[in-house]
Parts: structure tokens; sequence; C-alpha cells
């Protein structure tokens, strides 16, 4: 675990980035919770604005058109006060959300190795990236793209790996609180 004297901003805000099947939308409502924070999930507010699920948005309009999507919805999110993010595993990849993540709250990299991943997402049928034949190749490249961004912009560094969600929500807390 890395934490560099990590706190809950004046702002309140608190932000979860890692990889799909890291538990940020699990952990991130029972942490939401425990801080008294509001609680927003970046594709769930991309799914709730288009009427349209994720998967679609990829179909119709490319990668390129859902990222488009992803940084407008950051950029307004984290502009926000007293919020908990969760956002999408390749939101790390645009520069304008690494800025806007770490600059307007502390960042959490919830961090699960891509066998936790497998285990995590094997019968999601709705994460567009992983409809391929090799899923733990896909998974093994997108960790070596984008660690190198979560650990950029990290101020608490959290494994996932084999732990109950509740569990990582607490420590987190705890971290965040200055009680750890």
């Amino acid at each position: 675990m890395k934490c560099n004297d990590a706190t809950v901003p004046d702002n309140g805000n608190v932000f979860l980035i890692g990889p799909m099947g890291a538990g940020k939308s699990t952990i991130g409502r029972l942490l939401a919770r425990e801080l008294g924070l509001d609680y927003y999930d970046s594709d769930q507010e991309i799914e709730k604005r288009t009427g349209a699920p994720i998967a679609l948005i990829f179909d119709v309009e490319g990668e390129p058109g859902f990222r488009k999507r992803e940084v407008a919805i950051i950029r307004e999110l984290t502009a926000l006060n007293g919020i908990l993010l969760s956002t999408g595993g390749g939101a790390v990849c645009d520069p304008r959300n690494r800025k806007n993540l770490a600059s307007r709250g502390t960042v959490v990299y919830l961090r699960a190795s891509v066998e936790q991943q497998l285990e995590r997402t094997r019968f999601d049928r709705t994460r567009p990236l992983l409809q391929q034949d090799n899923v733990e190749e896909v998974l093994q490249r997108l960790i070596a793209e984008r660690d190198p961004y979560y650990q950029e912009i990290a101020d608490v560094i959290v494994e996932t790996d084999s732990r109950k969600a509740r569990a990582v929500a607490n420590d987190i807390a705890r971290i965040l609180q200055g009680t750890a």
C-alpha cells in the first residue's frame, strides 16, 4: 500500500482509479457512504445521460467517441465538491482526465492482478474491450499501458486481490481520515 499522507481534501473529493474488475464501483459505493460523500460512477453517468449502454456507445461511436464523452463527464464531475467518483479503467489514458483527477481530489488507485480481473469479469458481457478471444492477453496489455498512469496520479495505492470490498473500503476510510 502506498500512501502519500493522503487525506480527504478540503473540497471533500475522492476519486477511485484502477483496472476493470478492481472493485471501483462496489468499493466506491461503500466508501462514499462511510465518508458521507455523494457517489458517482463516470460510466453510469454517461449511460444515464445518453440513454445507451457503454457497449452500444462503443459500437456506434467507437472508443474515441466514448473517450470524448468520458473527458466531458470527468471534467464536470471533478468540479463538484463532496463527491466520490469511480472512473472507468481507461480514463487515466487521457492527460486531461489525469490533470482533473490529480488536481481536484485525493486519488486512490485500486490495484488488482490480471488473475483477479479475470475472475471478477469472466461472466461480464457488457465490457466492450473484453469481447475478444484472449481476454487474459487483453487485460495484460491494458495494465501494461495504464499502470504507469495510475501510479503517476495516485495519492494512495490499495491492493484489492482476494479482499472483501467492505475491508478495502474500511482501510481506505481509515487512511483518508488519518486513523490508519
